[in-house]
């Protein structure tokens, strides 16, 4: 059997998650080989909401911009629009800015202000295009695309991995050992069903708006823009009365859409389809089926592990959402932020022995947190009515519309003010974390209380006036620890911190900021940032046992 060159990592599933652990691998200085059973990046919508955190994630691999131009025009809105029908009665608009809004916002924004790289809307075809693209130019991702992996066996000290040519029978499988494997492929997973891991929690929901098996299609509807839609264009275009209920997400601004519904039968043609789609309109509408597939609403299911020995799970391989709320991909991105480094430190030969432990035990609850969220809010969805008076021009009509508007009002405001959930992931309860005896600030929904106490993400703070690249206080942040030191006189204590982490062969670099600003939002003159944007430790002193404080927080726990 042929054999590829030996990796330190295999990634199993090309998609965002998987590319996007590839290149925070490679941010780390480690190589990766990611496998996928597509040979190009499929054209089908999927998500399309990049939170705050991701989007912090790409500037720190430097991708943030070329992210936001991606999706709709730049100054196209961003507001959830609930109307009867697309030529009837607006029930409800849900307002958000445009991209340039939005970045026109940051750069007068106050110098603490959370959100330096705010939400952002480009369907997640798009963004897996820019990675691909993206990973090709780096130097320790090979991508083997239409490669199926189909054998794993775990030893002692790496991973066989077997792939094939997908759709190849007759093709001689080809072998790799890796180090460790990583398993983004999916609610299918390859490598989850391999380890005998079971989801568990509930896998959908039943209600007649986004409920049990549901159709998603990737449409292009020519007379969207010019036509019924015109000067009230958004991002996501509901219709919504007692006939049906259609969500039309913009996906370029013009006429390609991604439509959401379960108004009509799950294994529905192109042609119920296009009906459904001219009977929410209310006009006539060129409509073409350019993909569709299923999905089922509502779920929110957890891997009872998060992987064993040397095979891990991320992603969709690890839980499972209802799209609600945009929490899934989102969700997978903080996995390989917290992942990557951590096997990074393990093939580079300076993690203890409890550090990859600590990806479940951190990153399990907060799938658990995220999932139910999700689903919360596609059950709320759920109880708003459709009155068989909506659409009539009469005071009941009008009444009945105004109910139903100021429901739906508060169910979209929901699904976008979820600061707490994008930002306030904590682990204070982690080994790797000494959060010492200040209370950390409670976890909530819609809003985050950004805190220096230990365990959380780091807080940011603007550093000048100008809120451009190297403005922030996350792009002082180096690719291993950070010591802050924020106080003067703190020079004995960076050479102790720094003979700490070179006696465990651990990377870290100091960063003296002398900002009053910075030192209130931290509480302490030395903070510990891990390589993930969270803190580690904290204190106004050289500890006595600098040491064990380092070690700890690689894992040597």
């Amino acid at each position: 059997m042929d054999r590829w060159p030996a990796t330190p990592v295999a990634v199993v599933g090309g998609g965002p998650i998987g590319l996007l652990l590839a290149l925070f691998l490679d941010h780390h200085g480690v190589r990766s080989v990611v496998f996928d059973t597509e040979k190009t990046v499929p054209a089908l919508p999927r998500g399309s909401s990049h939170n705050a955190r991701t989007m912090e994630h790409y500037r720190t691999l430097g991708l943030a911009a070329q992210v936001r131009r991606l999706g709709l025009p730049w100054e196209h809105p961003t507001d959830i629009s609930f109307r009867t029908r697309y030529t009837g009665f607006e029930l409800a608009r849900d307002r958000h800015p445009s991209p340039a809004a939005a970045l026109r916002a940051v750069a007068t924004a106050e110098r603490f202000d959370q959100v330096p790289e705010p939400m952002h809307r480009a369907n997640q075809m798009y963004v897996e295009k820019l990675l691909v693209e993206h990973a090709a130019t780096r130097p320790n991702i090979e991508t083997r695309y239409g490669w199926e992996v189909i054998g794993l066996d775990e030893q002692a000290d790496g991973v066989e991995v077997t792939a094939a040519r997908r759709g190849q029978s007759t093709a001689q499988p080809r072998t790799l050992r890796a180090a460790y494997v990583v398993g983004c492929d999916g609610g299918h997973s390859f490598v989850r069903r391999h380890l005998g891991v079971a989801y568990t929690g509930p896998g959908t929901v039943t209600q007649d708006v986004l409920g049990g098996r549901t159709t998603a299609a990737h449409l292009r509807v020519r007379s969207s823009s010019r036509g019924f839609f015109g000067h009230r264009r958004a991002w996501g275009n509901w219709a919504f009365n007692a006939d049906l209920a259609v969500n039309l997400i913009a996906l370029d601004g013009a006429d390609e859409f991604f439509l959401l519904s379960s108004s009509v039968k799950p294994d529905t043609g192109d042609i119920e389809l296009v009906r459904l789609v001219r009977a929410a309109a209310g006009v006539p509408a060129e409509v073409k089926v350019l993909s569709r597939r299923l999905w089922t609403a509502g779920a929110a299911l957890v891997a009872e592990r998060f992987g064993a020995g040397r095979l891990l799970l991320a992603g969709d391989a690890a839980h499972l959402f209802t799209p609600n709320g945009g929490f899934g991909m989102n969700t997978g991105v903080d996995d390989v932020a917290n992942l990557s480094w951590k096997l990074a430190a393990a093939v580079q030969g300076w993690a203890g022995p409890g550090l990859l432990g600590t990806y479940e035990s951190e990153r399990r609850p907060i799938a658990l947190r995220n999932t139910a969220a999700a689903r919360e809010l596609n059950l709320s969805l759920g109880t708003i009515e459709r009155p068989s008076n909506l659409e009539d021009d009469s005071a009941d009509g009008a009444a009945a519309r105004a109910r139903t508007g100021t429901r739906l009002a508060e169910y979209s405001r929901l699904t976008v003010d979820t600061i707490g959930v994008q930002l306030g992931a904590r682990y204070d309860q982690s080994p790797i974390v000494d959060a010492g005896s200040d209370p950390a600030p409670s976890d909530a929904f819609a809003t985050y209380t950004p805190s220096g106490v230990p365990g959380g993400r780091a807080p940011h703070v603007w550093l000048d006036d100008a809120h451009g690249r190297h403005s922030s206080l996350f792009d002082r942040f180096g690719t291993g620890f950070t010591l802050l030191c924020l106080r003067n006189g703190h020079d004995d204590s960076t050479l102790a911190f720094a003979a700490a982490a070179k006696a465990h062969g651990i990377p870290l670099s100091t960063v003296h900021i002398a900002d009053d600003l910075v030192r209130d939002v931290y509480g302490r003159d030395l903070v510990l940032i891990r390589p993930d944007h969270h803190v580690a430790w904290r204190g106004d002193r050289i500890p006595g046992d600098v040491g064990e404080v380092v070690a700890r927080a690689a894992g040597h726990c």
